[in-house]
This record gives structure tokens, C-alpha cells and sequence, in this order.
């Protein structure tokens, strides 16, 4: 055990030595190659080490007790996803920041980055858990205004900072909260506690543990950048491409992972599930619609990570940890190979053009529909699913329109392919389920009902998405379905309010761009 941990362990120190080294100087255009060849060996070094620390743990396994750090499995997975992460932004930015006269910041931040969350992920204890937390926020905050003469990136970066600083202090209030009611600070003491609690109905919480479940709840939709908190994350994307592909695959999803850590405690305080089903659900909805009315492909996919971060965080509010382990996962890898193909954007919109999707008619959305529920009822009646039904409602309305939009101007595709890309997906989807279901074992007790309130609410949440999404689509001449194009296309005019509110609270002097003819002084926004 201690063999593992010191393994564990030798990994976010490693990285956060290392950024300080490579920052202590300023590169040039030699030393910044030199700089990416050895930092690029630094992370395949430390995929070795988290290797052997696995095979550690596997040959020689102890129960873990009162250790620092953690070598469960949600740890490894996570470890796993943060080293793979940091090898592909290092080696993607070896080139495209080759040039930049501060590369040495650039490469110290990243790393102290990549340290502070790695030290999250496998911490098992609060206070080095929250000190992690406040890391990652310090070090991507000068990761954002890496470009500090960007009027829109230095406002971003005031915003998140106001709110980071906001969720940090709830985090310690909920870790003091779980001290005073349990006296410890170590991580699976507190999970294997809630867990007993579950299983024994005679057993109450107290009103400690449920402050603590609520402020969990609330730190991670401000981390996952929920509405109306969520203006930042759409106006990071001025930031260098590799820290946007760091944002939205490595840092913002650790608010799933703090409910995933802490959901044995989130799912017996109803304030705190109903909290995350409803600022999340409403978040994954409006998100989803907007994102449909933007232009930027950056914009677009800013839009598209809060709605993902709302289902992840709606999984976790349903009991479905393995799921939303599974989504934080594949989300993580989509979006880093998203933002960093961004630049093909333009050949894909061109592709688009050439073949534009057909309308479909009745009759193809009714064999869609009936196609779709029938796989979908017989994959979930085959793994002998129990669970709550909104997950599958929205893995068939999915289906169903990837069905129906088969057809182009261009081509009449067959419904047999169709129905095979259709059948591939379930049993990816449901294979993917059921392995991580033993990689993640979650108390039966903690399950929520099937049709239950929740899951009723989900399930509505997802059918005004499907009819929503295809009216602005396919009705888009209609008049009241252009005002709410245009009402989505505003976001809502949430952010608006929110800057507002920030500027009043802590005033901010905004930077302007020099030109070749003259030079604006400093505007204050107050």
C-alpha cells in the first residue's frame, strides 16, 4: 500500500517540479523545442510509473485506512485520464506554441495544472484535497490571460476568478462541516460511513452533513459551469487552443467528479439531488438549444460542454455513477480531439454544404421511432436493466433522429445501415455500462427509483430537448419559433446579468488592443 501510494504519489510531484524548473527562464526558439521533446518524455515517463504503480496494488493489495492518498479505482481512472490528457496537450503544443515569446509561463502553468489535478484525483484526504482544488484554479488562471491584452479573455478569466474563489470557500465550509460531524478528514472513512448510513434506514443525517451535501452540490454546478454561472466558459475560447482542450477535457468535469466521490452523501439529502436535477437539467436543455444557434465552432463547443457538464451532473443526481464516470471519460477524450481539430472546421462546414440533410417525413420519423424503442427496450430487457428510464428515453430519442436524418439532398440511404450503426451504439453503450458498473460498485441502496419524481422530470427535461431542438430545425419560419431563435441566440441575456453583478461587486479595468495608428488608454467598467 505505501509502495502504491508512493508511486501515486511521485506524480504530481514530478509535474509541478518540473514546471517550475522550465519556467524559471525565458526559451527561445531552441530551447523551446528541446523544452517539448523532454517534457513529452516526462509524460510517457510517468504513464510508466502510473503502470507500475497499478501492477503494485494489483500483486501486493491492502485495505486502505488512514492514508493520504487514494488507490481506489475511481483514482486510477482518473489518474489514467489526466496523464493521457497531459501527454496529447504536450505533445500538440510543441509546434502550435513553438513561437510564443512567454512559452516558458506557458509550459510552468500547464504542468503545475496537470500537478494540482492529478493531487485531486488521488487524494484521500480533505485538506490536501482543497488545497488541489485551489491550485487548479490559481494555475488556470494564468493559463486564461495568457493573452492579457485581450479585453474578452482578462473579463472571462475576472469572472472565473470571483466565482472559483466563491466555490472554494463553500468547499471548506462543507469539509469543516463533515470534520465536525464525523471528526476525521480522510476521504473513504467519511464515503464508507454514508454508505453504512444508507443501508440502515433507522439511521438519520445530521444537519452538518446535509449543509455539506447542499454546498458539494453548489461547488459543482459553479465548477461545471452551469447556468447562470456559466458566461466564463463561453468566452474562454480566447484563450491558446491546447488551454481551451485542457478546460473542457480535463478541469471542468471535476465537478462530476466530486459528486461521483460524494454521492453516497448527495443521494440522502433530497435538497442537494434536487438542487443538481434542477439547475443542471434546465442548464442541459437551454445549453443544448443554444448551441444550435451559434457560428463559432469554439462558441459551439463552449455551449456544448455546459450541457454535456448538466447531463453528467443529472446522472450523478440519478444514481448513475458508472454512467456518468463512462460520460466524464469520453467527453473528456472527444472534447480535447475536438477543440484541438478545430482548425478543420471550415473543410467540415464545406462537407456539410455539399450534402445537407433531407427534412424527413412523417412516415420517417414513426419507422425512426419504432426502430429505435424496439433495440432500445430489447438491449436494456438483455443486461436485465432495473434502474431509472430517463437515460434510455434520451439514448432512443437520440437514436430516433439519427435514424430519421439519414437521407440527404443528394442520397436516399438505406434504413439496414441505419439500424446496424444503431445496434453497434447499444451494445457499446451497454457493454461500456455494465464494465464500468464493476469498476465503480455503487450501494444498491443509493439507487433512485424507477419513474420515480426525478426520473419523471429527467424524462421531460429530455422530450422538450427532442421536440424543442427539431422545431428550431424544421420550423424555423414560423414567428414565435424565430423570437425564440433570436431569445436563444442571446443566451438568455443571463450572462449579461451575471457580468453585471460581478463588475459591481469587484470592478474591473479592462485592457485595450494597441493598433499601428494609435494607442487607447485603459477603459474601467463599473
Amino acid at each position: 500500500m505505501y509502495l502504491s501510494s508512493l508511486f501515486f504519489f511521485s506524480i504530481p510531484l514530478s509535474l509541478a517540479i518540473a514546471g517550475w524548473l522550465v519556467g524559471r527562464r525565458q526559451t527561445d526558439g531552441h530551447q523551446a523545442k528541446n523544452h517539448g521533446q523532454r517534457l513529452l518524455a516526462l509524460s510517457i515517463t510517468l504513464i510508466v510509473v502510473f503502470i507500475g504503480a497499478v501492477f503494485t496494488k494489483v500483486l501486493w493489495p491492502s485495505p486502505q485506512s488512514q492514508h493520504y492518498l487514494s488507490v481506489s479505482n475511481l483514482s486510477m481512472v482518473m489518474l489514467a485520464l489526466v496523464l493521457f490528457m497531459g501527454m496529447i496537450l504536450i505533445a500538440f503544443s510543441r509546434n502550435y506554441m513553438a513561437s510564443e515569446p512567454r512559452l516558458n509561463l506557458y509550459w510552468r502553468w500547464l504542468l503545475t495544472t496537470l500537478a494540482a489535478v492529478s493531487l485531486v484525483v488521488i487524494s484521500n484526504h480533505l485538506v490536501l484535497f482543497w488545497l488541489g482544488w485551489v491550485g487548479i484554479s490559481l494555475a488556470l488562471h494564468k493559463l486564461l490571460t495568457f493573452y492579457p491584452e485581450r479585453p474578452r479573455a482578462a473579463l472571462a478569466a475576472h469572472k472565473k476568478f470571483l466565482l472559483a474563489r466563491t466555490a472554494e470557500l463553500c468547499l471548506l465550509v462543507a469539509f469543516v462541516c463533515l470534520y465536525q460531524a464525523h471528526n476525521t478528514l480522510f476521504i473513504n472513512e467519511l464515503v464508507e460511513h454514508f454508505n453504512r448510513l444508507a443501508s440502515n434506514p433507522e439511521l438519520t443525517l445530521t444537519t452538518n452533513e446535509r449543509i455539506a451535501a447542499v454546498l458539494i452540490a453548489l461547488v459543482a454546478l459553479i465548477k461545471c459551469a452551469q447556468l447562470p454561472v456559466h458566461g466564463w466558459l463561453i468566452q474562454v475560447v480566447e484563450a491558446p487552443t491546447p488551454v481551451s482542450a485542457l478546460l473542457h477535457a480535463g478541469v471542468i468535469n471535476l465537478g462530476g467528479f466530486l459528486l461521483i466521490l460524494f454521492g453516497p452523501l448527495l443521494l440522502q439529502v433530497s435538497e442537494a439531488q434536487w438542487l443538481v436535477l434542477i439547475v443542471a437539467g434546465l442548464t442541459t436543455l437551454i445549453s443544448a438549444l443554444i448551441m444550435t444557434t451559434r457560428i463559432s465552432q469554439k462558441v459551439r463547443l463552449a455551449w456544448s460542454t455546459s450541457a454535456q457538464m448538466g447531463l453528467m451532473l443529472i446522472e450523478c443526481a440519478l444514481g448513475l455513477f458508472e454512467l456518468a464516470l463512462l460520460h466524464l471519460l469520453t467527453h473528456s477524450a472527444y472534447k480535447a480531439y475536438a477543440f484541438l481539430n478545430s482548425g478543420n472546421a471550415i473543410n467540415e462546414d464545406l462537407q456539410r454544404r455539399l450534402a445537407p440533410a433531407q427534412e424527413p417525413s412523417i412516415w420517417d420519423w414513426v419507422l425512426a421511432a419504432m426502430v429505435a424503442t424496439g433495440l432500445v427496450m430489447s438491449a436494456a430487457y438483455l443486461i436485465q436493466y432495473q434502474g431509472v428510464w430517463s437515460i434510455w428515453l434520451l439514448f432512443g430519442l437520440a437514436l430516433t433522429m439519427l435514424i430519421a436524418q439519414r437521407h440527404s439532398h443528394q442520397l436516399k440511404a438505406s434504413l439496414w445501415p441505419a439500424i446496424g450503426l444503431t445496434f453497434l451504439l447499444l451494445t457499446l453503450y451497454s457493454t461500456m455500462k455494465t464494465l464500468f458498473a464493476f469498476v465503480l460498485p455503487i450501494n444498491p441502496s443509493l439507487r433512485v427509483s424507477p419513474l420515480s419524481l426525478a426520473d419523471l422530470w429527467v424524462m421531460g427535461l429530455f422530450l422538450s430537448l427532442f421536440i424543442a431542438s427539431g422545431l428550431l430545425r424544421y420550423q424555423a419560419q414560423r414567428p414565435w419559433v424565430q423570437r425564440l431563435s433570436m431569445s436563444l441566440f442571446a443566451g438568455l441575456y443571463l450572462d449579461e446579468w451575471l457580468t453585471r453583478l460581478t463588475l459591481k461587486v469587484w470592478p474591473l479595468r479592462l485592457p485595450t488592443r494597441a493598433n499601428s495608428k494609435t494607442l487607447k488608454p485603459q477603459v474601467s467598467i463599473k
